[in-house]
């Protein structure tokens, strides 16, 4: 009953507030009280007891009223941060003002005239009555007040960490605690585990929902190339004025990589339990990934009513930037892997008991923080590619590529899967680590083998090639790269992986599908590149793939003579008109997948999904390394055209069919998915814009990177012939054993030196990843859904 009147009166108090016509005083506490003090309101009750018409109504009728209730929201967190709220109803209190001003700030944010409100030191009404914050302060703006009192209170004992002290004095200074001993978990730099406690589990989520509320502001700006314009509650927090940076970074790092959903495996504990932990652990992932998008630059604050004028100045180091790249012990980087696997390999468990273990889900927030960790630290990178620990990121990041390939609502995970395995096959160690047997069984619905990751990687490839979705397509030169870079050092392929290659060579060599767009060709060059690494490099253990290359000798034959004339372009195109998908799926005998797995599958109907601003093209999202005798990596010039694979893009590669923007990375424009779908259709319309010309085709086509296949095949087609003619052969395992046996030492061309494409960042990929990281917090937040129905401009959320 009580909890009835309290929602009673909360909302009495807000229809007030709402309905009055005259500004309220800041020193009316009767008033203003109502909304904290007296109620025990959860945070959905507060979402959906003040309802988004009712904020919006009061910014523009009443602004002063909703000015003074932030302020007043404000000013009561700073005094429970200056307290340690000793009392249960002062806890209450800052709760129910987290709860408010998390409801809240989105509006603000949304409206491009209050978005400097919180930014100025005159919080606009009630300031008259109520100085001490500012005393206090110094005349802080309220956004720094905000920050530092969260931070504050983060680290609060008995409210979010466990207290040291027992007894009458139990109560302690606030001013002169040091946060440094009151980290939440032990792991990076801190070894002692205090005692779990759901009360402080959930009090430390609440402050942290409100946290990446503050941080959310990005979501309201338009994308843009500039990088140097930081998002300011992200700067401030991170900063030398945060006295808790380090120890909370090291609080958000460690509960996420310490968190087990599996505990003592009991089956269907989760059923029975409710488990606190996953909801700071979520928050604090996402927490992680928003601070850790910024590192330093030049910040950018909204005009303050003080002063008019844009102020601009060299913003502070990011401290939690700054502590990431400098985690150093083995230990820690030993903790911190072992946890990231653990949490991402655990949706891929399978039980005796169906549902029986927690799965967790946020894997994309953890994909990304994993980005974040190889992208800030190559130590760690160098640590993670030292020992075959690699392979248990890699596993489920396939596994998360190949169930999400038809669901158009994951697009976003697609990429980051793939940019993961970008960056990492830039490195030789991750080459070398997939050649490890791959003995597990998690159930993906890809041809059952008997091979190495590396086989694993090429069957997953495959079949995202093959049957994903058609938003996919840009993502195909990533993946044939990831290909090409890890080829050299891929000592043993399975008949399955081998296969694989072939069928990719044979549907993107034909004459219709190189003729229908400007760059489609460079598929094709990918492929053979890789061929030719294994061929050079690796040709005694992959009869197999030689084997492959035998049987389906006529596709590089075909290749060599592709005509050119006018009359042979045009019948290619009719071709294509009349069987229009990319990929014949017939060609390639699918064999029984995996147990336990089940078919990749489109959204439900209302799924709904954040756009994403397009990628650049493949030649600016990589740079070409070459590997040099000695094992090092040497950078090649940007110019240099030597290579087989050239990246030149012709004025009408915007009409192909992709969603590639590397002629644009300049602009300062950026498509969303939807833009970029009405691109798409008008390109089909105005395809007149280009058309494949003979002296087209012959540009690329005497550049065919085919002389060691066709030498190969010249070599070895006779000796197999003659053996299955003499011996009557008509099993391939003997023709494997010949060619296992089998040289061709002395009569391949000289080999070419080992080329690489490493990734590079550039302002296109960090917006790509801004726009991403934003996404997913909006749509990982849906209780309370603090974003919903706002208006969102960094993306577009459409429903499937």
């Amino acid at each position: 009953m009580g909890s009835t009147d309290s929602k009673l009166n909360f909302r009495k108090a807000v229809i007030q507030l709402t309905t009055k016509t005259q500004p309220v005083e800041a020193t009316d506490d009767a008033f203003w009280d109502q909304f904290w003090a007296d109620t025990t309101t959860t945070v959905q009750d507060v979402f959906a007891l003040v309802p988004a018409a009712e904020i919006r109504a009061v910014r523009e009728e009443s602004p002063s009223n909703l000015a003074t209730l932030c302020y007043k929201a404000v000013e009561k967190l700073v005094q429970g941060a200056e307290s340690g709220c000793p009392t249960e109803r002062e806890k209450q209190v800052v709760l129910n003002c987290s709860r408010i001003l998390t409801r809240i700030l989105p509006y603000i944010f949304e409206d491009q005239d209050w978005r400097g409100f919180f930014w100025s030191t005159v919080p606009g009404a009630g300031r008259a009555g109520s100085d001490e914050l500012d005393e206090d302060d110094g005349a802080r703006p309220l956004a720094e007040s905000l920050l530092l009192a969260i931070a504050d209170l983060l680290f609060c004992p008995d409210f979010t960490v466990h207290s040291h002290r027992r007894g009458p004095d139990s109560v302690e200074n606030m001013q002169s605690i040091d946060s440094c001993e009151y980290i939440w978990e032990a792991g990076v730099g801190f070894a002692q585990s205090p005692p779990l406690n759901y009360i402080h589990d959930l009090n430390r989520t609440e402050l942290l929902r409100l946290l990446i509320t503050c941080f959310s502001e990005a979501m309201y700006l338009p994308p843009s190339t500039d990088n140097t314009v930081l998002n300011p509650w992200v700067t401030f927090f991170c900063s030398t004025e945060n006295r808790h940076a380090l120890p909370l970074f090291t609080s958000l790092l460690t509960v996420v990589c310490a968190y087990d959903p599996v505990g003592y495996g009991i089956p269907y504990n989760h059923l029975l339990f409710s488990d606190y932990r996953e909801q700071l652990v979520e928050q604090a992932a996402q927490i992680l990934i928003a601070t850790l998008e910024h590192d330093g630059g030049v910040l950018h604050r909204p005009p303050s009513p003080s002063s008019m004028v844009e102020q601009e100045y060299t913003g502070p180091e990011n401290l939690f930037v700054n502590y990431l790249s400098r985690i150093h012990r083995e230990e820690d980087f030993d903790f911190i892997l072992k946890g990231l696997a653990r949490l991402l390999t655990n949706p891929l468990t399978q039980t005796y008991l169906p549902n029986s273990t927690k799965k967790i889900q946020f894997h994309q927030e953890l994909l990304v923080l994993f980005w974040k960790l190889c992208d800030f630290n190559k130590k760690f990178l160098f640590l993670v590619l030292k020992s075959s620990d690699v392979l248990d990121i890699l596993v489920p990041i396939l596994f998360y590529l190949n169930d999400a390939r038809a669901d158009q609502s994951r697009v976003g995970l697609m990429h980051i899967g793939v940019f993961i395995l970008l960056l990492l096959s830039g490195e030789r160690n991750f080459g070398v680590r997939l050649n490890k047997p791959y003995s597990l069984h998690v159930p993906m619905d890809i041809p059952v083998f008997t091979g190495t990751h590396a086989d694993l990687l090429i069957v997953v490839f495959h079949k995202i090639i093959t049957t994903g979705h058609q938003r996919l397509q840009p993502l195909f030169d990533c993946l044939l790269t990831i290909v090409v870079n890890v080829s050299p050092y891929l000592k043993s392929l399975s008949m399955v992986a081998a296969n694989k290659l072939l069928h990719l060579l044979e549907a993107f060599s034909t004459s219709w599908f190189l003729f229908s767009a400007a760059q489609n060709h460079h598929l094709a060059f990918f492929l053979l590149e890789a061929f030719n690494n294994l061929i050079q490099y690796q040709f005694d253990g992959n009869c197999n793939l030689v084997y492959a290359i035998i049987r389906k000798r006529n596709v590089f034959h075909q290749l060599a003579n592709l005509p050119s004339d006018p009359s042979s372009i045009q019948k290619a195109l009719q071709r294509k008109r009349k069987s229009p998908d990319m990929i014949s799926r017939t060609s390639s005998q699918e064999t029984v997948s995996m147990e336990g797995s089940r078919p990749a599958v489109p959204a439900e109907p209302g799924t709904l999904k954040a756009s994403l601003v397009a990628m650049p093209g493949i030649d600016k999202l990589t740079e070409k390394s070459q590997v040099s005798e000695d094992g090092t990596m040497v950078s090649i010039p940007k110019t240099d055209s030597s290579h087989a694979v050239q990246t030149e893009h012709c004025a009408a590669s915007a009409a192909s069919d992709t969603e590639s923007n590397s002629g644009r990375e300049n602009e300062d424009v950026f498509y969303t998915e939807a833009e970029m779908e009405k691109r798409r259709l008008s390109s089909a319309s105005t395809s007149s814009f280009w058309a494949p010309t003979p002296d087209w085709v012959l540009s690329w086509k005497c550049k065919l990177p085919l002389q060691t296949i066709m030498r190969l095949l010249q070599v070895l087609v006779p000796q197999v012939e003659k053996i299955c003619i003499d011996k009557g052969l008509t099993d391939e395992s003997e023709i494997l054993k010949f060619l296992q046996h089998g040289t061709l030492v002395g009569l391949l061309p000289v080999p070419h030196p080992i080329l690489i494409r490493k990734y590079q960042a550039n302002a296109g990929t960090a917006m790509w990843f801004r726009t991403y990281m934003w996404g997913v917090v909006y749509l990982r937040n849906v209780d309370p859904p603090i974003w919903y129905d706002t208006d969102v401009r960094l993306f577009e959320i459409q429903r499937m």
